[in-house]
């Protein structure tokens, strides 16, 4: 009896484990048969084409293009990456290598245009670029980063932030979403990451001798990361705002990019309002002196910064600030002279001037620029704009307006006196000195 039956299980065992071995088999021809659909994939499209070679066929670009497509749409059906193998990873990884780390052209040197963009030169190799990143994007969004770690090392993140210096915009739009994903999901490649992009920005601002088209992509990118880090900063976040975001003020190109710094800015400051201070400190550091579109942009950031600031930081930096929106106002640009003294449209801008602990030294700086303005500005809108703040200015503190007036003018002339006695101290000293060269000479 009990010979019979494990006879019975004996074979009930081997047909099951007969039927798992077929079913296996099955799976495992199954998947190596896509696989080698992937890997023939993979080999045809290793070939990288330059797109400007006349013996080139366009019908091969239009199949190779074709191809990379059927190959996004198969990695795009496997919903867990990691069925991938090695042997699958390694020559996709280096195909995707080939074609996306290649010698980028010249920048494009034209002058920059006044919107915030720059002129982008469209790559001619695009339209086989735009699959490989969709690929390389995919991988990062399906994969697991432990899998992905063998190949996207320090060197092939770096690499990649080479490729931001790209004209093309579509290819740093791409090149955003693929480094946002690799951001969110390398956590131990953070701080890498991090450090990077920071020598990228201080290369530009401090030694770079060209324009570098991704620098508004990186500050978008370092937006978002901003955006994610706790109220209490860490100092390495405030070393990061005070050395590489403020210095990025600098460059003559910034209006190409400012629109991203003074977000990532003003996240910071958001945050933390005392490091307002700071803020407007370095930017009246970096402050131009003959690029009249920048000092518009900064007049605007200026302002932005003040409306968050508190009463009692702005005392810090009343007086430095004043003294420079004045001499903007004072400005022979009537542009940059207008946006100046449309700050005083500001309430919270007011204000903060006239809650300053040293308001009477800020006014007396402000009166005197007005006073100046209203005597001799050629522009007319400019005058205009000038004498309706003064009117504001007098209807809000008319006896401490009329004192700094008073001081004003009585300054100025203490000013023409000095430089009167000056010129007739100059014009008796000429006079000795030739009486003095006369009498010398031989009769």
């Amino acid at each position: 009896m009990d010979a019979h039956r494990n006879s019975q299980k004996s074979k009930k065992m081997k047909a099951n484990t007969l039927k798992s071995l077929l079913e296996l088999d099955s799976m495992y021809r199954g998947r190596n048969s896509e696989h080698d659909g992937i890997l023939s994939l993979i080999s045809y499209c290793s070939y990288t084409y330059t797109f400007i070679d006349p013996s080139e066929s366009p019908s091969l670009h239009c199949l190779k293009r074709d191809k990379l497509i059927k190959l996004l749409s198969l990695l795009k059906l496997m919903r867990n990456g990691t069925c991938l193998p090695d042997e699958v990873l390694t020559p996709l990884f280096s195909m995707i290598q080939d074609h996306l780390f290649r010698r980028l052209p010249p920048p494009n040197t034209s002058i920059l245009p006044d919107e915030d963009d720059l002129i982008a030169t469209p790559a001619a190799t695009w339209p086989h670029l735009q699959p490989i990143y969709d690929i390389l994007l995919c991988l990062v969004i399906n994969m697991e980063p432990k899998t992905l770690g063998e190949y996207i090392k320090d060197s092939f993140i770096l690499n990649l932030l080479a490729l931001f210096k790209s004209d093309d915009l579509r290819e740093r739009e791409s090149l955003k979403k693929l480094y946002h994903q690799i951001y969110s999901k390398f956590h131990g490649s953070r701080s890498f990451i991090r450090k990077a992009m920071n020598d990228v920005f201080l290369h530009y601002t401090f030694e770079a001798d060209e324009k570098h088209a991704g620098i508004g992509d990186l500050l978008e990118i370092c937006g978002t990361i901003i955006n994610g880090f706790s109220v209490l900063l860490k100092e390495e976040h405030r070393l990061f705002l005070m050395r590489v975001l403020i210095p990025l003020h600098r460059p003559n190109g910034m209006q190409a990019y400012h629109r991203q710094l003074a977000y990532c800015v003003y996240q910071f400051v958001e945050k933390e309002p005392v490091l307002g201070v700071a803020v407007v400190r370095g930017i009246l550091r970096y402050w131009p002196t003959t690029n009249c579109h920048k000092e518009i942009v900064l007049i605007g950031e200026l302002e932005d910064l003040v409306e968050n600031m508190e009463t009692e930081e702005y005392k810090a930096i009343a007086l430095p600030l004043c003294k420079r929106i004045t001499k903007c106002f004072n400005s022979q640009n009537s542009q940059v002279a207008e946006r100046a003294l449309y700050m005083w449209n500001n309430e919270q801008f007011v204000k903060m001037v006239l809650q300053a602990e040293a308001v009477e030294e800020v006014l007396s700086v402000v009166v005197e620029g007005m006073e100046e303005n209203l005597r001799g500005h050629w522009s007319k809108s400019v005058r205009q704009l000038t004498q309706n703040v003064k009117e504001m200015l007098v209807e809000m503190e008319p006896v401490l307006y009329a004192r700094q007036l008073n001081q004003s003018h009585s300054e100025a002339e203490t000013r023409r006196k000095q430089r009167w006695e000056r010129v007739e101290m100059a014009a008796k000293l000429n006079q000795f000195i030739q009486e003095s060269l006369r009498s010398g000479l031989p009769d």
